[in-house]
């Protein structure tokens, strides 16, 4: 999975019908089971710097959830975090995973919260052995969405979307990766490819009603970011202007004993610094054992 080359990518992709949709996902290794869990507008390949070496290590799960990568891209449809959250349930309980880590990055980070949230009050089966989050709007308060997504997520966004493009797409990378780390013309590409595939651009504006939907369960998913006794760390590019140093101060402020590893890099800490990523992801799961 998550390979580098993108038609390796494909080919290794798994199907299966989940909560009524054709989900992609990739599994790969044994051992303690890591689930990575990628961000908008992207795909599971996210993760490719980092799924390889973990996958000597642990079993590894990702998955693209609906609207995105290869996935379904069910339109119209009510996206809704909570969907994704129960497709990922299912998906676990299908390849008889009951416990694992989770990694996860912006949009993503918003699904593991309500995961979270739901073995913090009973209502799932699945055992969260560690989380560690990487950018993205753990509280909505604090989160600065782009002026193209706010654009996007409102009532012209039906109209707007025919006008997002490539080259849309790698000037907002440009605005939100770190002065140091640009993206690759390769990244966008692969990126750009996977947003597009089944008419990806038309589902744009119903997935961004996600930033609405962080609001509506904002303090239920604190109060268990709050009182969970699962370990919880943040890697944060601090140079991101959507959730980079003023994501983490929130996160210092409202969470007890806060683990954060601040980086010189941007809103992909995943793809611009994969080697941090790898160490503190290695590190973190070898300090909690299932």
């Amino acid at each position: 999975m998550p390979y580098t080359h993108l038609e390796q990518y494909k080919a290794a992709a798994q199907y299966s019908t989940l909560a009524g949709h054709r989900i992609a996902h990739w599994q790969a290794g044994q051992g303690e089971t890591i689930l990575f869990v990628h961000g908008f507008p992207s795909a599971a390949w996210d993760w490719h710097y980092q799924w390889e070496p973990l996958s000597k290590i642990h079993q590894v799960v990702a998955l693209d959830m609906l609207g995105f990568g290869l996935s379904d891209k069910p339109h119209p449809h009510a996206y809704s975090l909570l969907e994704q959250a129960s497709i990922i349930e299912e998906l676990l309980a299908s390849l008889n995973v009951s416990r694992c880590h989770v990694v996860a990055h912006d949009y993503g980070d918003s699904v593991a919260q309500e995961l979270l949230s739901r073995c913090f009050t009973g209502q799932s089966k699945l055992d969260l052995t560690s989380m560690t989050f990487l950018n993205g709007g753990l509280f909505p308060e604090s989160h600065r969405p782009l002026l193209a997504q706010k654009l996007l997520k409102g009532p012209l966004g039906p109209l707007l979307h025919h006008l997002f493009n490539k080259n849309t797409l790698h000037k907002s990378f440009l605005r939100i990766l770190g002065a140091e780390t640009p993206p690759k013309e390769a990244e966008i590409d692969a990126i750009w490819s996977l947003l597009i595939e089944n008419q990806g651009q038309r589902v744009l504006p119903a997935l961004l009603k996600y930033i609405d939907e962080r609001v509506v369960h904002r303090d239920r998913w604190v109060l268990a970011m709050q009182q969970t006794s699962t370990p919880l760390q943040f890697i944060n590019g601090i140079e991101d202007p959507i959730s980079g140093l003023h994501m983490m101060e929130r996160y210092r402020e409202l969470i007890p004993n806060p683990q954060t590893h601040p980086l010189q890099l941007g809103h992909y800490p995943q793809l611009e610094g994969p080697g941090q990523v790898l160490t503190l992801v290695k590190q973190f799961l070898q300090d909690h054992p299932a």
